[in-house]
């Protein structure tokens, strides 16, 4: 029966019986060379590179220095900060490119209307909303009234046209003042639209119509701001500043905090409008978010008349000042 040996017997056996292949002095090692004079000594000086090369022997002053002036990348040639490593500025967006790689395989004209499309679907279509901002019953100490203000638009991106309203009156007297504005509104930049257009006054004892130019937008901190200048057929120069910030409470819950304030550059006796500040209205209201469309409210509004308007005011028999409770409902689709 033949004997069977372990997987590494073989190299074991060999290391008994060679000692010496496996044990091999730094002196042998060093005396290897010498059985082989007709190794030449290989001469490093032909190498480029490897002249001057400091040996052991060498002191480190003959030694000399490497110069790395030739891998050296001149400064102006260093790549440029791109990206977020670009500091802070004002420099106008890149262009857009021009030339398109999908033209050359599909042809420019068949692209064309196919960025068209793209741009039509994406951005440049036409769209429509209408926006009920108040529309509120008003208790007060002397007699209940009622106010509205809404608007709406039809239109793109850039050009829209915007049609608004707004108006009061007491529940006993009927309807005090109204008006509506058919305006052109072309868009200045993300925020803010620049509106252009007539407003016209329907009033129990006199209606006007005026050239109407202003502002629309967004100010920083989510401020809805607008202001308007109105030119009347008579000559009547008049001036509206109003603004409202919503305060998201909750996710449903939110207070709106609310001002306008009305000037005129003359005293328009007929109207009742004094020059300078004719009267502000402050008020702070609070909704409840059904649905982001829908939202009832509750909140308080104080309505002050200012400079000769107060005189025009009690002469017809009204209060100077006037503060309300008021309950509506805002919406918009």
């Amino acid at each position: 029966m033949r004997a069977c040996l372990p997987p590494f017997a073989g190299l074991s056996l060999f290391l008994l019986a060679f000692p010496a292949a496996a044990q091999t002095t730094p002196a042998e090692s060093a005396d290897h060379g010498a059985h082989h004079p007709a190794a030449p000594a290989m001469d490093h000086s032909a190498m480029p590179g490897m002249q001057d090369q400091a040996s052991p022997s060498t002191s480190p002053e003959a030694a000399p220095t490497m110069d790395h002036s030739a891998h050296q990348i001149p400064q102006a040639d260093m790549p440029a900060e791109l990206g977020t490593a670009l500091p802070a500025g004002n420099a106008l967006a890149p262009q857009p490119p021009r030339d398109h790689y999908a033209d050359r395989d599909y042809g420019a004209a068949a692209m064309a209307a196919s960025r068209e499309t793209l741009r039509r679907d994406h951005g440049g279509g036409t769209y429509s909303q209408v926006m009920l901002n108040l529309a509120e019953y008003q208790a007060h100490a002397h007699g209940d009234g009622y106010r509205w203000a809404g608007e709406a638009w039809f239109g793109g991106d850039i050009n829209r046209m915007v049609l608004k309203s707004e108006g009061e009156g007491e529940i006993d007297r009927g309807g005090e003042s109204a008006e509506v504005q058919a305006l052109y509104s072309r868009a200045l930049d993300p925020y803010w639209n620049l509106q252009a257009g007539v407003r016209h006054d329907f009033r129990p004892d006199l209606s006007r119509t005026y050239a109407t130019i202003g502002i629309e937008g967004l100010a920083p901190y989510w401020f809805e701001v607008e202001a308007a200048l109105f030119l009347s057929d008579k000559g009547d120069v008049l001036a509206r500043l109003e603004g409202y910030h919503d305060v998201r409470l909750t996710q449903r819950l939110v207070l709106q905090p609310r001002a306008e304030l009305n000037f005129a550059a003359l005293d328009m006796a007929a109207q009742g409008i004094g020059s300078g500040l004719s009267n502000a209205e402050l008020g702070l209201r609070l909704g409840y978010e059904i649905r982001r469309e829908f939202a009832p409210y509750i909140g308080v509004s104080w309505d002050r008349k200012a400079g000769d308007t107060v005189r025009y005011a009690r002469l017809a028999g009204e209060r100077a000042s006037t503060i309300s409770f008021v309950f509506g409902i805002r919406s918009w689709f």
